[in-house]
């Protein structure tokens, strides 16, 4: 597993990857429902989603643009964790 320091902080680098790829580029720079859903498929990669993985989902949803129901649809997943 990769990681990535982002003020001082320990990230997973494949999600915040992931974040930036559907980010920049073509279209609106905001993260739709399906990238949503993406990111998460990535954090249960393994028997659970680790801390570093749910602070980085955190990290994602602080800083980056998502369009309203990917907000929602961001939110509702993460509680479950």
């Amino acid at each position: 597993m990769a990681y990535v320091t982002i003020d001082g902080n320990k990230y997973e680098k494949e999600l915040i990857d992931l974040a930036t790829h559907h980010t920049t580029g073509q279209g609106e720079g905001k993260l739709s429902k399906d990238e949503v859903k993406e990111l998460f498929e990535s954090a249960h990669d393994g028997p659970g989603v680790t801390e570093i993985e749910k602070a980085t989902l955190a990290y994602i949803r602080q800083t980056y643009e998502f369009t309203d129901a990917a907000a929602a649809d961001f939110d509702a997943a993460f509680a479950k964790l």
